[in-house]
């Protein structure tokens, strides 16, 4: 595959508490109960976004130009992943037919996603595809952020929300900003995720398409 640059959004949906949880509970379980719940997010995620990668305890996935029309609707399917994220979440802690440590803490464990919107470049590995660049870097780095461990929260990049074309303000974003040696100041707009009752209690009308404040 020839190398080729392309621009769209790019996506990590991440489980916070993964090392404490994995190193705490049966390796037999621990694993298992992460694949599932990283299941049901990667589910809400694809289609319309395409999984790139599974890197350990978050899912990388990319939405090229075109993928999510229009921008906004990218919104819901970020709401969904951590609905369905809560929802299986749920049933495992309900579900008393073991009571390994892995199931009696899988509550502790939550849900964060990073959406950036730039440039990357598409290769090939050996047998891999690959993207790279500056923006896959930022996205990246922005999970290791200064907010507060074990939050449930949405971050966009300034360069996110213009994409989206949402009204910061009526969205209730609260500005934040990172400093990356290398990448200088990385300004974002952050929001809690909902907690659920249920898979369908999808907040979809929390968004209104307008220019970006």
């Amino acid at each position: 595959m020839k190398s080729y640059t392309q621009a769209g959004v790019l996506v990590l949906a991440d489980i916070t508490g993964f090392t404490e949880f994995v190193t705490a509970t049966e390796l037999e379980h621990g694993p298992q109960l992460i694949a599932d719940l990283l299941e049901a997010v990667m589910r809400r995620l694809s289609p319309p976004l395409e999984i790139q990668e599974v890197e350990g305890d978050a899912i990388f996935a990319l939405g090229p130009e075109g993928a999510v029309v229009p921008p906004a609707r990218l919104l819901d399917v970020l709401d969904g992943a951590f609905v369905a994220f809560k929802n299986r979440q749920r049933q495992m802690e309900v579900d008393d037919s073991c009571s390994c440590a892995a199931c009696r803490n899988v509550s502790h464990l939550n849900l964060k996603i990073v959406a950036h919107h730039g440039r990357f470049l598409r290769q090939r590995v050996g047998d891999r595809g690959q993207v790279a660049g500056v923006d896959v870097i930022i996205a990246h780095r922005l999970l290791k952020n200064g907010l507060e461990r074990g939050r449930a929260y949405l971050l966009l990049t300034e360069a996110a929300l213009a994409w989206l074309g949402i009204d910061r303000a009526r969205a209730k974003l609260t500005t934040h900003v990172e400093r990356y040696e290398h990448l200088g100041s990385v300004r974002c707009f952050v929001r809690d995720l909902p907690q659920p009752v249920r898979e369908t209690s999808c907040p979809a009308g929390a968004f209104t398409e307008t220019s970006a404040a």
